[in-house]
């Protein structure tokens, strides 16, 4: 089985962060990733950031860019705009997005002027020229669904609109991925449906994170980092470890894909993948 393996990034803030940033990707590059996607933050500086990084992407011939976009505090013209400004850039993949309100627990309203959903924003992508979009999916249910069976009517209509993959929330449990992957079938989903599969750097970061998005951190995650907290170099190891169980795990289900939220950062991504059998680039490597 031939493994693909995308991988996600977020803007950098400052000077340092984005030499780290160019530095991870010279490291996660030869392992030839599908795409490389990159997180969106709307409006001000954030957006002139993100302008930036994507530019300078789009330029990369050693792997294809993906610009995230959601649909939360823009009109239809302000998107429309970032995707002929993007596609300018020679970007052709994107992830499409609901988006979350600025302040957390805050219930999701559409801005008056724009898209409604995801559905309507996959659907003018796919119009200006997108060729590759790929949604979000939720193996444990989002947080805003009132069921699972909500959950994939709406990735069903993402993917009528012309979607081409689903990336999901990240996921401890396989059995709720594989649950998951067989009501999408039987809902007659048929793009793929990729494992999005965080390494845990921090664990306490990650829960904070968790909390937020819906995702279940098991019991038994924890004690795997108890007394870590100042051995970086341990937990990283322990988290690439569980990292590459899970993906070990969801192979030998057949899943072929696997997208990497990497933080920013190489060495646990780079362990995972190596773990699994993807070997960089020679010459890149060298």
């Amino acid at each position: 089985m031939t493994l693909k393996v995308s991988f996600e990034i977020f803007p950098p803030r400052t000077e340092k962060t984005e030499a780290s940033l160019y530095e991870a990707l010279d490291q996660l590059a030869p392992l030839e990733p599908e795409f490389v996607s990159m997180t969106y933050g709307a409006g001000g500086s954030s957006r002139d950031v993100n302008n930036r990084i994507l530019k300078e992407l789009g330029k990369r011939k050693d792997f294809e860019t993906a610009a995230h976009l959601t649909c939360v505090g823009q009109s239809k013209a302000e998107i429309d705009e970032l995707i002929d400004t993007w596609t300018g850039y020679g970007i052709k993949r994107f992830v499409a997005l609901r988006g979350d309100m600025p302040e957390p627990g805050q219930p999701y309203k559409p801005h008056p002027e724009g898209y409604e959903n995801t559905a309507d924003l996959v659907e003018v992508l796919a119009k200006r020229g997108a060729k590759d979009i790929s949604v979000g999916c939720y193996p444990e249910v989002h947080p805003d669904s009132p069921s699972q069976e909500a959950d994939i009517e709406h990735l069903k209509r993402k993917i009528d609109a012309g979607a081409t993959r689903a990336i999901s929330q990240f996921f401890f449990d396989v059995e709720a991925f594989l649950r998951f992957r067989d009501k999408a079938e039987k809902a007659g989903i048929n793009v793929p449906l990729v494992p999005g599969v965080l390494p845990v750097h921090d664990y306490h970061k990650m829960v904070r994170f968790a909390n937020m998005c819906g995702a279940i951190v098991p019991d038994w995650l924890g004690p795997r980092f108890e007394g870590l907290d100042d051995d970086p170099e341990t937990r990283g190891q322990v988290g690439a470890i569980i990292a590459a169980e899970l993906c070990s795990a969801l192979q030998a289900e057949g899943v072929d894909r696997f997208h990497f939220y990497t933080l920013n950062r190489a060495p646990l991504t780079h362990a995972v993948c190596r773990q699994l059998g993807i070997q960089p680039r020679m010459e890149e490597a060298a």
